[in-house]
């Protein structure tokens, strides 16, 4: 199962549209995850009709509309595989033991909000992992998103993809 991990993508505030190469990944994936920062509704419908399933959760930059739409934290099994999705986790420091004790029950933990990816395993071994933001670098060298594969419940060929600068 092939996914695609994005956050923070701020449409159309920082962007008027999603990179083309994301939008590829997006088309070609088995499972999109979206950890929140939409902003408008208009992506979240073009997510939807060009993927084949989206999971996805409100950011604090989500309005009234979109926190209709979609829920605070996401939890779905992918092919055994816990998953848990959430926009925030609150300071980098202590992270890794916040989030395993508030998701105990979980493998992967997608997350955003700071724009910035991570990828680390919190004691316990879950796994957490940010793709930064497709739209908004700030201070990072450039915009990014993730990709995964899930096979009976194992996580495995995580990479960060940088996206070109317009």
């Amino acid at each position: 199962m092939r996914l695609v991990l994005t956050a923070d993508t701020h449409v159309p505030k920082r962007a008027r549209d999603l990179p083309g190469p994301l939008w590829a990944a997006i088309e070609a994936a088995d499972v999109v995850v979206h950890a929140g920062d939409w902003v408008d509704e208009t992506l979240l419908d073009a997510m939807t009709a060009r993927s084949r399933r989206l999971i996805g959760v409100y950011g604090n930059n989500d309005g009234p509309a979109l926190r209709a739409r979609l829920p605070e934290v996401a939890r779905v099994e992918l092919d055994g595989l816990r998953v848990a999705v959430v926009h925030e986790t609150g300071p980098r420091t202590g992270r890794e033991k916040r989030c395993a004790a508030r998701f105990p029950d979980i493998d992967l933990l997608v997350f955003g909000h700071s724009h910035i990816p991570w990828d680390s395993v919190a004691p316990g071994g879950l796994r957490l992992l940010n793709p930064g933001s497709p739209t908004d670098r700030r201070a990072q060298p450039q915009a990014t998103y993730l990709t995964a594969t899930v096979h009976r419940g194992e996580l495995s060929e995580v990479q960060l993809h940088p996206l070109p600068r317009p």
